[in-house]
């Protein structure tokens, strides 16, 4: 009996053309290892000259298990999250998870959206990197949701969730020290928005280096703006505009220091003689920068392999106690932060 035009390919169509029983075909589909390499090769043979697509949701319906998850990130052009997926794919797929990605690009909006098309394609959890300010509504949302939730790199106070992440306070401190070992004392505090969680404590570690070195904090000298290179770009712009200008800046990450550089030499000014540099994450390009750049270590595949590790527990088992995580930060010293000022 042949199959009518453009009706769907089923397990048991592939069964028949392998001449295997449907049993047989199904544990294939699910990557069984007790089957033979014959059969195995008779039947993706078959599926591939069928056409046929394993339907992932109504096997999980009837498993009542789902084996993918969410991953929503921020920026895919960010570095930083490009390792993250790597630690979280990894992870993950050692578990026999298939990852639905998503990005958000920072919108509250295309956050609640990827949330409700995961939820709709029946993940088992999501791992959710969320946007700078997530609204009310999100964060309600967030809260009543009937799977695992993991956040990982921004915190969200007011939700009970598990959370990984890098002590951004301790690694913005350690960043400014070290500039200020170098005699620098108008420090610039570049990038990023005071909404992001991540935000106010690299804020907190620079105040409380410059405050326990004795240096007062200027608020002119923090300046907020996209987390891009055209972020950096603009922010070194404003405060070269300054009658005195800092000798050295922080930034909020290695994208909004690349952009800083930028800025620099379109002024002819070179980065890490003319203003020393530290940028935060230590993303590979970082080492390759000219010049190669000072920057904070953030360990994102780390972060990412925690992460998955830590959902795969919660489907796994979702009764125990909520757990925080958190990396410690570890200073990378490079040719940016090379200038070296004469003390008092």
């Amino acid at each position: 009996m042949k199959r009518k035009k453009n009706s769907r390919v089923t397990l048991q169509d592939v069964a028949n053309h392998a001449g295997v029983s449907r049993a047989t075909a199904s544990l294939i589909v699910r990557n069984s290892p007790n089957i033979s390499e014959e059969k195995r090769n008779k039947v993706l043979k078959s599926i591939r000259e069928l056409g046929y697509v394993y339907d992932r949701v109504a096997a999980n319906l009837r498993s009542q298990q789902s084996t993918t998850v969410g991953l929503i990130i921020t920026d895919i052009a960010n570095p930083f999250y490009s390792e993250l997926l790597i630690g979280v794919h990894n992870a993950l797929e050692a578990n026999g998870y298939t990852v639905f990605l998503g990005t958000t690009f920072d919108s509250d909006k295309k956050q609640e959206k990827l949330l409700s098309t995961m939820l709709e394609h029946r993940v088992g959890g999501v791992i959710l990197c969320p946007v700078s300010e997530s609204s009310k509504e999100t964060i309600e949302r967030i809260s009543h949701l009937n799977v695992p939730i993991v956040l990982a790199v921004r915190e969200i106070k007011e939700l009970n969730c598990d959370y990984v992440g890098i002590d951004y306070r301790e690694g913005a401190k350690v960043a400014v020290k070290h500039l200020i070992t170098k005699g620098h004392k108008r420090i610039a505090f570049l990038g990023g928005t005071s909404e992001s969680s991540a935000w106010k404590e690299r804020k907190r570690g620079y105040a409380e280096a410059l405050e326990e070195a004795g240096i007062k904090v200027e608020e002119s000298l923090i300046v907020e703006n996209t987390v891009t290179r055209e972020g950096g770009v603009a922010s070194v712009n404003k405060v070269l505009r300054y009658k005195e200008r800092p000798t050295a800046a922080f930034c909020f990450n290695d994208l909004v220091a690349r952009g800083v550089m930028q800025g620099l030499k379109d002024h002819d000014l070179t980065p890490g003689l003319d203003m020393a540099l530290v940028g935060f994450d230590n993303v590979q390009e970082a080492a390759m920068y000219t010049p190669p750049l000072t920057t904070v270590n953030s360990f994102a595949r780390r972060i990412g392999t925690e992460s998955a590790s830590l959902l795969h527990q919660r489907i796994s088992n979702n009764e125990e106690d909520k757990k925080r995580i958190i990396l410690q930060p570890e200073l990378v010293v490079r040719e940016s932060t090379k200038l070296e000022l004469q003390r008092d």
